[in-house]
């Protein structure tokens, strides 16, 4: 009897998608070659230029409709990790990475997918074409990982609402000029009460912190919001009243999905970087990669960086084809986020003294990810949702 099978699962990404992630590659080669970054990682310097530099190449597009200025008729997620991936292998800001995608998945397609039509004229084009810059503020200092225990309210009044409250570790709040805020309209709801907002920084009773300095992530502003009286009109609202909990949820899927993205490049040029030095530092005699100790911590880089590309192109796959993933998207941000430390820990212990010292930059991978593991959700958390979905709750 013949042995029948179904169609064999495709693995190779369309040579589209390849083409493009080399673009970008060479485009940041070309834009960020002579950036001191370890000199801004230093004096916590947020790049603006860059910034700009990006939006006008087109990253910030990746993540908004064509019909307010993005590259494709509708988001292709599955395109745009591929496309930070690159970024993420060719330019050394992490901080710059980061920023970029904490404003393209939890502002522009929260706005894409749930403002209005007016709310998505107002601020895509601009938010896309680098004239102003995003942040999604969430975290307040009694509510992190219970994100929903939010104290800061949104009283109704004639015309709007009047926000109160303060929101911390806010990812560009010190640069930014518009943020999706979460606040309690209805605090007897609980997770039903929250609902979501747009806030112009300009606006009466916003106050942005200066940057806060911080382990890793320096070129990445964070800070915080505080709230005094700050009126937002009702037009500012996005969505409904109480909607604010699943709002929140479906665009943390993109952001789980798609911030970490670039680390997993990162992570490659890690890989490239070891394997160069290894074969060339001679020690007793041979390369130190003929040792085995050494050998083996390639072979983990190598094994960290497929098992990762794995998980998040399945995970941009569901998402491209609006499949629930909640589960998946906590499975790729723990292993990604953990893998990029490990990686970045095993890519020190081959370099040696020198990967120790700052002027190599090597050290300063590894303070960035440790960051990973806390923000879009901690380990921890993520390792509950996950059981959770394995039949534990």
């Amino acid at each position: 009897m013949k042995n029948r099978h179904e169609a064999p699962i495709n693995f190779t990404l369309p040579q589209a998608y390849l083409d493009y992630k080399q673009e970008v590659i060479d485009f940041a080669r070309r834009a960020f070659g002579d950036d001191d970054v370890i000199a801004r990682d230093a004096a916590g310097t947020f790049n603006r230029e860059a910034w700009k530099t990006c939006a006008d190449f087109g990253i910030q597009a990746l993540a908004a409709p064509a019909a307010y200025g993005g590259q494709r008729e509708e988001i292709d997620v599955f395109r745009s990790v591929v496309a930070m991936e690159g970024l993420g292998y060719a330019c050394h800001d992490t901080g710059l990475v980061l920023g970029l995608n904490a404003q393209m998945w939890a502002v522009q397609v929260t706005i894409s997918l749930f403002g209005t039509e007016a709310q998505k004229a107002k601020y895509l084009p601009r938010l896309v074409r680098g004239e102003i810059i995003g942040c999604h503020a969430l975290t307040e200092a009694e509510s992190g990982s219970d994100v929903f225990t939010l104290q800061t309210t949104a009283e109704r009044v004639a015309g709007g609402y009047r926000l109160n409250g303060g929101k911390r570790l806010v990812t560009l709040a010190p640069v930014a000029d518009l943020a999706v805020v979460f606040a309690n309209t209805a605090p007897e709801r609980g997770k039903w009460g929250i609902t979501a907002f747009l806030v112009d920084r300009d606006t009466p009773g916003y106050t942005a912190s200066p940057n806060r300095k911080k382990m890793g992530l320096r070129t990445a502003p964070f800070g915080e919001i505080t709230f005094e009286d700050c009126f937002v009109p009702e037009e500012n609202r996005i969505g409904k009243e109480g909607s604010g909990f699943s709002i929140c949820n479906h665009s943390l899927e993109y952001d789980r999905c798609c911030i970490l993205s670039g680390k997993l490049g990162t992570m490659q040029r890690q890989l490239e970087e070891a394997v160069t030095f290894a074969r060339q530092r001679k020690q007793f005699g041979k390369s130190i990669g003929e040792f085995q100790s050494v050998s083996n911590r390639i072979a983990d880089m190598r094994m960290r960086i497929e098992i990762s590309r794995l998980l998040l192109y399945r995970l941009a796959s569901l998402k491209l084809n609006g499949q629930p993933t909640m589960a998946e998207s906590s499975m790729l941000k723990l292993y990604l986020s953990e893998a990029f430390v490990e990686s970045s820990l095993d890519a020190i212990r081959i370099g040696g003294g020198n990967a120790y010292l700052t002027d190599f930059g090597t050290e300063r991978d590894l303070r960035d990810a440790v960051g990973g593991v806390l923000y879009a959700g901690t380990s921890d958390i993520h390792r509950n949702i996950i059981a959770q979905f394995s039949g534990l709750a």
